[in-house]
């Protein structure tokens, strides 16, 4: 087995945040609370002491962030701009470290972390619906080929990619990367697996907001194809598109913070001349994900139109669903008072008697069950959906 001391495994997560997110995370993490009352006092203790921190420091960079350690080992790094990374010494059992390190961060940490901002906006990953979390990174030192292979043949990992260089190795799987660090600097080692969870990351994110798309453009697609709807089930599909156009909103204002930290870390990565070596190797490509960033947000930008026109639509045919219903009700109010006044006339003075008084109680009821026929009428009354024609590219 390799070096205990020198070789770590890593996983990671990135969610849009800021450095005062930052900050609230690092005074959680010192004395268990939050800025906000309307968090639980004792849960926000209970999760800092699920954490088992054996210390936790701010370092103020040109990316500030905070780390801690646990009492098992596990070593936590929380950027400012929402990446999330953690390492632990590879033991006797790689598959065991694995376990704990990846056991640690789904059941502790994240939780921890997503009560501590449960009010407010919804994070991305809630109004897509997914969870992400980036492959393992085995970082080795100066081992064999063969003994670098091995750990993907132990997790029946089929390789994908090889990297050679005089500095480091790279093998990657399906869910693996094996980065065998001959004379590479360790900074930068952690920088090129920082850099490459955010990546991944920030694609994935993207390839999700490029499907939710579809789902939202098709449902809507799929009412059109109906050509007409039924004016009992305007308020069903209603709620759904302000449901769909309130995801929509929210995702839009995402997409606009995801270009934020694309930039900051592309020139921080211009800058760090020992890292550009590492990134020219490894084809670091900044630009081509804010060319897609730029697409999305297009995308994203017509799927906001297709979703006010639907709206707006089904605003239409509910107005003349409750104008025909009201045209109903006072045609039928008008014939009912015509035919009392008529009666009335005939008989002279009336007089308040118990048959007055049942005629009165029987012209509301004859009323009332009237209305619910024309309003069934209504509603059951199919109405056109106008055909919306906006380009899907």
């Amino acid at each position: 087995m390799t070096n205990k001391k020198e070789s770590k495994i890593y996983i990671g997560e990135w969610f849009q945040r800021t450095v005062l997110h930052l900050r609230e995370i690092f005074n959680f993490l010192k004395t268990g609370s939050s800025p906000l009352d309307r968090l639980d006092k004792q849960k926000l203790k209970e999760n800092l002491k699920k954490l088992k921190i054996e210390k936790v420091e701010m370092v103020i960079n040109n990316l500030t962030f905070l780390k801690f350690s646990t009492e098992s080992g596990i070593n936590v790094k929380i950027f400012e701009d929402g990446l999330v990374v953690l390492n632990k010494e590879i033991e006797n059992k790689p598959e065991k470290d694995m376990k704990d390190l990846s056991s640690y961060y789904e059941y502790i940490l994240r939780p921890s972390l997503s009560y501590l901002f449960s009010l407010g906006m919804p994070l991305s990953k809630k109004l897509i619906g997914t969870r992400i979390v980036s492959p393992f990174f085995v970082v080795l030192n100066n081992e064999s080929e063969k003994k670098a292979l091995s750990f993907l043949k132990k997790f029946k990992e089929e390789k994908k990619l090889t990297i050679k260089n005089k500095k480091f190795e790279i093998y990657r799987g399906n869910k693996i990367y094996i980065i065998n660090n001959i004379k590479e600097d360790k900074n930068n080692i952690e920088k090129f697996i920082n850099e490459q969870i955010f990546i991944r990351e920030f694609i994935s994110q993207m390839h999700r907001y490029l499907n939710l798309h579809r789902v939202v453009w098709e449902k809507i697609d799929d009412l059109k194809a109906q050509g007409k709807i039924k004016g009992k089930e305007v308020k069903k599909l209603k709620e759904q598109i302000e449901g769909y156009g309130k995801k929509v909103d929210l995702i839009e204002a995402r997409i606009c913070q995801m270009k934020i930290s694309v930039k900051k870390r592309m020139i921080l990565a211009q800058n760090d001349k020992e890292f550009q070596n590492l990134a020219k190797v490894l084809e670091f490509k900044y630009n081509a994900l804010l060319d897609t960033l730029d697409y999305i947000k297009e995308i994203w930008g017509t799927t906001k139109d297709y979703v006010n026109s639907t709206r707006k639509i089904l605003e239409k045919i509910r107005i003349q669903s409750t104008e025909q219903s009201l045209k109903s009700l006072s045609v039928l109010t008008s014939m009912s008072l015509f035919a009392s006044l008529i009666k009335l006339s005939s008989r002279g003075t009336p007089d308040f008697d118990a048959f007055g008084l049942i005629y009165l109680v029987l012209l509301i009821f004859v009323g009332y069950i009237a209305n619910k026929i024309m309003t069934a009428i209504s509603m059951n009354k199919s109405y056109k959906v106008k055909n919306i024609k906006i380009p899907k590219e």
